[in-house]
């Protein structure tokens, strides 16, 4: 835990918690964190519990997790689905969490992601899902090759592969189809072996660089033993970029973007980017950056929940004068009556704006009556 008091905003002390599983990147930023929060935590994402029901909550190392102004998560996509209900039972009680909880499911499998890129009007390469692999074969007579074939699951380029036949493409169905695992069909955009990671944070790619695979190998991840060297993006790469991790709900974001020659098609997105090749090109501290996005954004939430709570107060102020001036105008008086007719007090018409010209709905129970403007 730490802080450094020129960073953080005069008066507003606020607590982050960052959880993870302890990779290089996160240790990164949980560093970068304690320079902009009062306190902050790291969380081992393996010691957490999720309790359902009538009792829901967080449990960390058996007890109640703490309650943050801040939640960052992090994990690879197999606790996908723990990630999600974190996130799920946290929205509405933390201030801010830069991941939704639907970007958990969404980001980590590619499928998913495709679909939503989709929607948004993202471009993309072509890419194909069949429901057997004897549809997928026919699929395959149709297409140009080389293709890509990957599982919707997997990061750092694992569960990728590719055809530059109908022949390998057939060997790699019969193995597809072994598994009983769905795979999607995508087309091989031609880019020398390389491709472009970009890391969103808010509004701005802050670092980007181009990774290129090593010979024999056409994956350019840097686990898969790609090399990175620092690009300048153009302005579409940039702009699909944003558009990506906004799409995806996703306020941090690594999105890899393949330069074909019909522009930039993105093909894949990171909900948990490593910072180590990246920070070796860039001349940003990467892990400060995000650790200071992370506060900006605290404070505007904690600023604008303040604000709500304020407008609350007020409401339930103006609403008990309201109720308040109603008691004032009630009185404690004989009813005058003429012949069968009762006679109200004049003050009584004039507050309630009685009229001739109107017409009003007369509701009577005994010993009550009630006169309503239609």
């Amino acid at each position: 835990m730490g802080k450094a008091p020129e960073q953080i905003t005069e008066g507003m002390a606020m607590k982050a918690g960052l959880i993870s599983l302890g990779s290089t990147s996160s240790v990164m930023t949980f560093e970068a964190m304690k320079n902009h929060f009062d306190n902050v935590d790291f969380i081992d994402l393996k010691n957490i519990e999720v309790h359902l029901g009538k009792e829901a909550g967080i449990l960390y190392l058996g007890k109640k997790i703490e309650q943050y102004d801040c939640l960052y998560l992090k994990g690879s996509f197999r606790y996908a689905p723990l990630l999600r209900s974190i996130a799920a039972l946290s929205e509405g009680n933390i201030p801010y969490m830069p991941l939704s909880a639907n970007s958990f499911t969404i980001i980590h499998n590619k499928l998913l992601t495709h679909l939503m890129l989709q929607q948004h009007n993202i471009p993309m390469p072509k890419t194909y899902l069949s429901p057997t692999v004897d549809a997928a074969r026919e699929l395959l007579k149709k297409v140009t090759y080389p293709v890509v074939m990957k599982f919707p699951e997997g990061t750092q380029g694992k569960g990728v592969m590719f055809a530059d036949s109908y022949s390998s493409a057939s060997s790699l169905l019969d193995a597809l189809g072994a598994l009983k695992q769905p795979f999607i069909i995508q087309e091989y955009i031609e880019t020398g072996s390389t491709d472009i990671r970009a890391l969103v944070v808010g509004d701005k790619v802050v670092a980007a660089m181009k990774r290129r695979a090593q010979q024999e190998e056409k994956r350019a991840n840097i686990h898969a033993g790609g090399t990175g060297e620092a690009v300048q993006l153009s302005r579409g790469a940039i702009n699909v970029a944003l558009d990506t991790a906004k799409a995806l709900q996703a306020d941090i974001c690594g999105v890899d973007i393949l330069e074909g020659p019909s522009g930039p098609l993105v093909i894949e997105a990171n909900i948990s980017p490593g910072l180590q090749g990246l920070s070796q090109v860039s001349p940003l501290n990467l892990a400060n950056e995000i650790a200071h996005f992370l506060r900006q954004q605290t404070e505007k939430a904690l600023t604008q929940r303040k604000t709500t709570q304020a407008t609350e107060v007020l409401k339930a102020l103006e609403l008990g004068a309201e109720q308040q001036m109603e008691m004032n105008r009630q009185i404690v008086t004989h009813l005058q009556f003429r012949g069968e007719r009762i006679l109200l007090p004049e003050f009584v018409t004039k507050m309630a704006d009685f009229t001739e010209r109107k017409e009003y709905a007369i509701k009577v129970r005994k010993g009550k009556v009630e006169i309503e403007h239609i």
